[in-house]
């Protein structure tokens, strides 16, 4: 008697990518969960919170062709058109945007992206206070956001040429 095996285990791309972006949804989730801490600072105010953090106040747009337009809430300028593997940089917006969403909050304020008093890189909601420290998510998915920081600020706020890098005139 001969009985044909089929040991050869095939597992549908669909389901693969499901499980794989189950698992980064996790991820975000557990390391938003960790390193948010309280929503607020003992002692500091959703407003202080605006105040702590150097950098632009962006509004994040969902596109139709599935990327994130980013402007600048006081020019209204389009800072960058983000496209492509955009994981872990949704996901983070996701995390705030659903904390506004379980408040009853609207996305009409503008989200911060910056450096905190530690120079930490931090996206923070001056409206529910929370605040994500984005280096603890490792340094590839910060760069994103790093990248972003860079492309968002003003000249007028760059970091000064120090006189010894400065070209002769």
């Amino acid at each position: 008697m001969s009985a044909s095996h089929h040991d050869e285990v095939t597992v549908p791309r669909g389901a693969l990518l499901a499980v794989a972006g189950l698992l980064l949804a996790s991820l975000l989730a557990a390391g938003a969960g960790r390193w948010m801490g309280p929503s607020t600072p003992p002692g500091e105010t959703a407003a202080e919170t605006q105040t702590a953090i150097d950098g632009p106040a962006l509004h994040f747009l969902d596109q139709p062709d599935g990327g994130i337009e980013v402007r600048d809430a006081q020019t209204g300028r389009t800072v960058q058109a983000l496209h492509g593997e955009l994981g872990f940089v949704r996901g983070a917006l996701r995390v705030l945007a659903r904390e506004r969403q379980r408040r009853g909050l609207g996305p009409d304020q503008p989200f911060l992206l910056g450096r905190d008093p530690q120079q930490r890189l931090t996206l923070a909601d001056p409206v529910t206070g929370i605040r994500l420290d984005l280096a603890a998510f490792g340094s590839a998915p910060a760069a994103a956001f790093d990248r972003l920081l860079q492309a968002a600020r003003p000249a007028a706020l760059a970091a000064p040429v120090p006189a010894s890098n400065r070209s002769p005139t």
